[in-house]
């Protein structure tokens, strides 16, 4: 995301993004010195955000309320932020809740991406020094109020539970000194704890604080949205990727008893109505004729098969494709007469598949533009939405609402369905609310998926066993291409978890290179985005190694490990053969996977059985190493999700084309892990004192390869193809 920040100059702008961008400068001299978030945030409206700042506010009876700049979309994220703060302030877990942040770039960026925005796992990752400084400030403050009304240094007063205290008996809740602190100037470099100090931070106490609302249906989503004289749309989408509206018939739709209006807008036609019963009827009876001048009429079999013939060099790149280096060091060919292991990898398309299908609520008119849904990257939502309405992208309000899962399919460049509703609510007018509605198969085969992946990989041992020369190619189709970021390098996201892998550094001569050819799908980051291919390739690719080598997978990871310095993969893999014990239950078989990714170091053994021919996956267990853990029953639920949604990708996930056409609509074709699949997980946290990474992505990409050589145990052989279940 920084670089769709750096880059976005790059992208052939279009007449309505020049008004913007000449709008955001001064008297047409350009904003030099400007900070990306404040370039985007043009146009934000000034915010008084109170005494204590944008993060936090105290009410008259002393309830504590923590701004997440963060969505909340079923990590669990805004319990860990609220604990930060809670944390540093010394305030009473119990009354301590969360909101959710507006758009406002200025303020709520994502540190670590430039903009307004949830992904990469980063939530707790960049939040922790901003919200420990929040809450130690607020502490301060309540403090230093108590200091003065009591005539006592401030070393001397305690916090607790929200309440502030002096040892000579005297003591204060916050509600009682709110006034007086309100007036106190907040340190700007506040002294923070000692985490040997810490009593809610790393405690079961913390615990989600969303779940009695979602429980009870209070929760407020997309669909909760009911707004007055609001419409519902829905937009007949094309059957290939690429194709355009032709010509369309809407006579059929007009009759529909609701049915409001049909037009066309950039990616279909839409059909507006009282409600969705009357815009599903209606778009179902449109009669589009598509133009597939443009199109992708390739099925996936015909896409992964140019792959393949790129890998093995039956065909070459011409024109601007060509191979790009990811990794590689040391010089020389393979050793003469070493044992040589040959392997190669295919991953199919994925789709994301959240439960909650796309939506979106737009109003625009009167010089008010405002979305409210479910905004993953508000930042990028509120630009798309104003080179639609030719507004400052600041001046584009977003009420982020809570999501039903996302997995990155809500953070995409183009912004596709919050851009589509702002097309239809601009085309209705006069400011009149307009709900988007996406069904399941519209969700499932609107496109935005994994992109299909071949690696090919031959590994030379050495003398003793181990790689002396590594050769690796991997063919995938860059995320990245395309996007505002544009341009022909080296994708990252297509090579991470191989480039830099342990395996390699532990290697002498290494060459290791990608290409990234086109293809008409629109593909996305998908939860752990390159960790869902690299990290079964690497794992499972050792373990044939182990076995070509004699060796014990177990003892074969420690000894590369050694060699490569990688102390945080071989204490993990150490907690998580320790936790598993010295053997599994009769009839079953083990496999162990390591990878890290978004700075957390997970290790999985998994225990695999064959059931009707299919895996049976029954215990699983789990080390992870993600620094400082604020909630471990989170960070378990994390890992046990992760866990269960990367097998079910391993298992049965496949999204395919034929012509072109995505042939899986809904669950009946795209198969998901049902409860009773569900595998159990345990979980076990390195001890850590560092800086918090996250854990919403690094549980998922694991899951697949210790499956995979657990059955590779079991039968003696390999996997070169997911998913696991074809049939």
């Amino acid at each position: 995301m920084n670089a769709f920040i750096k880059s976005f100059d790059k992208a052939r702008p279009t007449r309505r993004a020049v008004v913007i961008a000449s709008a955001a400068t001064a008297g047409g001299a350009l904003l030099v010195g400007c900070s990306p978030a404040q370039i985007l945030g043009i146009g934000t409206p000034d915010v008084d955000f109170g005494p204590f700042g944008p993060f936090i506010s105290i009410a008259a009876n002393g309830d504590v309320t923590v701004v997440s700049k963060h969505i909340e979309f079923g990590q669990g994220n805004h319990a860990g932020l609220a604990a930060i703060v809670a944390e540093e302030l010394d305030a009473d877990w119990d009354r301590v809740k969360v909101v959710q942040a507006p758009a406002n770039v200025k303020v709520y960026a994502n540190l670590g991406q430039g903009v307004q925005g949830t992904g990469g796992s980063s939530a707790i990752n960049n939040s922790w020094d901003q919200l420990r400084k929040v809450g130690a400030a607020a502490r301060a403050m309540f403090v230093s109020a108590a200091a003065a009304r009591w005539s006592v240094p401030v070393g001397e007063i305690g916090v607790k539970n929200s309440v502030v205290s002096h040892p000579a008996g005297k003591s204060a809740t916050f509600a009682d000194l709110l006034p007086d602190a309100a007036k106190v100037a907040p340190p700007k470099e506040p002294t923070l704890k000692d985490p040997k100090a810490f009593t809610l931070i790393g405690s079961d106490r913390v615990r989600r604080k969303d779940s009695l609302a979602k429980s009870t249906g209070t929760a407020r989503f997309t669909q909760d949205v009911h707004l007055p004289n609001m419409l519902t749309a829905m937009v007949a989408h094309p059957p290939r990727f690429g194709a355009t509206v032709a010509s369309f018939d809407a006579a059929a739709a007009k009759a529909v008893p609701g049915v409001v209006d049909v037009f066309k807008i950039p990616s279909g036609v839409a059909v507006v109505a009282a409600n969705t019963w009357a815009a599903r009827q209606g778009r179902d009876a449109v009669k589009v004729t598509w133009d597939d001048a443009k199109a992708e009429r390739r099925g996936s079999d015909e896409i992964l098969a140019t792959y393949k013939a790129l890998a093995s060099g039956k065909t070459q790149p011409t024109g601007d494709l060509k191979w790009q280096v990811f990794d590689a060091h040391g010089a020389g060919a393979a050793p003469a007469g070493g044992k040589v292991v040959e392997a190669t990898f295919d991953f199919p398309f994925l789709a994301h598949a959240p439960m909650e299908p796309m939506n979106c609520v737009a109003e625009t008119g009167g010089g008010k533009t405002k979305l409210t849904f479910g905004s993953q990257i508000p930042t990028v939502d509120q630009l798309n939405a104003a080179m639609i309405v030719g507004a400052l992208p600041g001046s584009v309000q977003i009420e982020t609402l809570f999501a039903g899962g996302s997995f990155g399919r809500r953070a995409n460049f183009k912004s596709d369905y919050a851009a589509e509703c702002v097309h239809i609510a601009k085309h209705v007018g006069g400011g009149r609310p307009v709900k988007l509605v996406w069904s399941r198969e519209d969700d499932m085969s609107g496109g935005y998926y994994r992109p299909m992946v071949h690696h090919a990989v031959r590994v030379t041992l050495d003398a003793d066993g181990y790689p002396a020369h590594w050769r690796h190619r991997i063919v995938t189709q860059s995320i990245m291409k395309g996007s505002p970021v544009g341009g022909g390098g080296l994708d990252e996201s297509a090579v991470e978890g191989a480039k830099g892998s342990p395996y390699l550094k532990a290697t002498p001569v290494v060459d290791a290179q990608a290409i990234l050819p086109d293809s008409g799908v629109p593909v996305l980051w998908w939860r752990s985005v390159g960790a869902t291919h690299t990290a079964f390739v690497m794992e499972h690719m050792v373990d044939q190694l182990a076995r070509a080598a004699g060796k014990d997978p177990v003892d074969y990871r420690r000894a590369l490990y050694a060699k490569a310095g990688a102390s945080r993969w071989l204490a993990a893999l150490n907690l998580a053969a320790e936790k598993a014990g010295p053997k599994p239950a009769e009839g079953w078989s083990r496999g162990v996977a390591v990878h890290e990714c978004f700075g957390t170091v997970v290790a999985q053994v998994a225990e695999v059985k064959l059931q009707d021919g299919k895996p049976r996956v029954g215990r699983v267990v789990t080390a992870v190493d993600c620094g400082t853990p604020i909630s471990p029953g989170q960070i378990a639920a994390q890992m046990e999700g992760g866990t269960c949604f990367g097998l079910s990708a391993a298992l049965y996930g496949r999204v395919t084309l034929k012509g072109g056409e995505v042939e899986q609509k809904n669950f009946d074709t795209y198969r998901v892990l049902r409860i009773d699949e569900a595998p159990q997980v345990e979980t076990h946290l390195v001890p850590s004192g560092a800086h918090p990474s996250g854990v919403g992505e690094p549980g998922t990409p694991v899951i697949g390869p210790a499956v995979a050589n657990a059955l590779l145990a079991l039968t003696g052989k390999p996997t070169s193809s997911l998913p696991f279940v074809q049939a």
